[in-house]
């Protein structure tokens, strides 16, 4: 009797842990493609790679430190954690370590430069590693510790997920992109209904969709719980990739009777634009029906909805207007690539000329870090991918999360907001 067949997470972590065949709750040591670290995870890594009496990494190629969350630094202790990992990658003459002025957000970045690939295992001591299941890598967040031991072996152990699949039929409208869908999809899971499970994202409207909007979906698939989120990659990911990648790779797919725990289905056509109402991704609903919410602030950015199809669409609805009176918009783009691809196409202008302050690239205002903190009572519209209690600033203040055309409409109407028809 032969193996029942394997789902993508499962051919990938079969080939990383040297398998023929594995299977959900099965425990495998994975070799990694790469690691990834920021200021404010990699310190740690750093001090427990240290105290494990390691003295060099595994491949100084294969690990990734880029300084995105409190840079450029806010105050003295944000510069004192990117000066610890500033030394760490000079010591250790990591290839990957990025300054401010050539450093963006990590997620947007690592596509860019062609870290992230199809087959490959990514491990990064952050939640949203899961952005780089857009290219068909088992990307999953893992603890600063754990990071520390990938760094010096170049392995993790992990357990094989079960897999929920995902298929949406038809294909989206009007400005509906990938965030709508994510949380549309969020709302139907809930906050933990996929947890330590895969999401493998397929279907008409999937084949359909931006590199952006795949990386968009992928990014928020912990906001369910998920271990991984993941996409077959279809030639528009291979034609990405083949022209930037740093490393030989090879794709893989899932086997056609590949066994998944659950699958759900959507219409694409139906999935109006989405707005996550405080303070859960999960509290997501359609935008037309989030009642009067008056702003004082609209950010549009971050990993989830900082990149170029993120900002051309908030362009396109805000060119030739202003934002409304009292509100402030914040733009910040995700990467020195996609800053200067928005300049070089006039989006800054459009975005400045309407009275946003537009920001360089990083993590700031969605961790509540810096650029753009919230007062008590302060409302803030965001394309970021969280709004807990507290995310962006005062316990007090509340954070709802859309997709950057709403965004755009909000940000001129003073309050959220469809964008007009198209």
């Amino acid at each position: 009797m032969s193996a029942q067949g394997m789902t993508l997470t499962q051919k990938i972590l079969a080939r990383a842990a040297g398998l023929e065949h594995v299977q959900p709750g099965q425990f495998v040591n994975a070799r990694i493609d790469l690691a990834l670290a920021n200021d404010i995870t990699g310190p740690l890594a750093i001090q427990s790679f240290r105290a494990m009496g390691a003295e060099q990494v595994f491949d100084r190629a294969r690990v990734a430190l880029i300084p995105d969350h409190f840079t450029p630094a806010k105050d003295i202790e944000s510069a004192e954690q990117a000066k610890r990992l500033r030394e760490f990658a000079a010591e250790q003459q990591i290839e990957h370590y990025y300054e401010v002025g050539r450093a963006g957000i990590e997620h947007v970045m690592l596509p860019e430069l062609g870290l992230a690939l199809p087959g490959e295992v990514i491990v990064g001591a952050d939640s949203h590693t899961c952005t780089y299941g857009a290219l068909g890598a088992f990307a999953s967040g893992v603890g600063s510790t754990d990071l520390a031991a990938a760094m010096a072996t170049g392995e993790i152990w992990l357990k094989v997920p079960e897999t929920i699949r995902l298929i949406f039929h038809g294909r989206a409208t009007g400005w509906v992109t990938g965030k709508d869908l994510i949380l549309a999809a969020i709302g139907e899971l809930g906050a933990d209904g996929a947890l330590y499970c895969a999401l493998e994202f397929c279907g008409e409207a999937i084949d359909a969709l931006s590199l952006d909007s795949r990386l968009s979906m992928a990014n928020m698939a912990i906001e369910a719980g998920a271990k991984n989120g993941v996409f077959a990659p279809d030639q528009q990911v291979l034609d990405y990739v083949q022209s930037r990648a740093k490393r030989e790779f090879e794709p893989l797919y899932a086997d056609p009777d590949a066994f998944y725990c659950r699958t759900i289905e959507f219409d694409a056509s139906k999935i109006a634009p989405q707005v996550a109402m405080p303070s859960l991704p999960a509290n997501a609903r359609n935008a037309a029906d989030a009642g009067e919410v008056v702003l004082d602030q609209v950010v549009i950015g971050s990993c989830t909805n900082g990149r170029i199809e993120d900002l051309r669409i908030a362009a396109k609805i805000i060119e030739g207007r202003s934002i409304a009176p009292g509100l402030r918009l914040i733009v910040i783009p995700g990467s020195p690539a996609v800053l200067q691809q928005a300049l070089s196409e006039g989006l800054i202008t459009i975005f400045v000329q309407a009275g946003a302050a537009v920001g360089p690239p990083t993590c700031g205002p969605c961790l509540g870090g810096h650029m753009g903190i919230l007062a008590a009572g302060e409302r803030c519209l965001a394309t970021t991918n969280r709004n807990f209690v507290g995310r962006m600033g005062h316990p007090r203040s509340e954070v709802y999360l859309s997709g950057p055309a709403v965004a755009a409409a909000s940000a001129l109407a003073g309050h959220i907001a469809l964008p007009p028809e198209r």
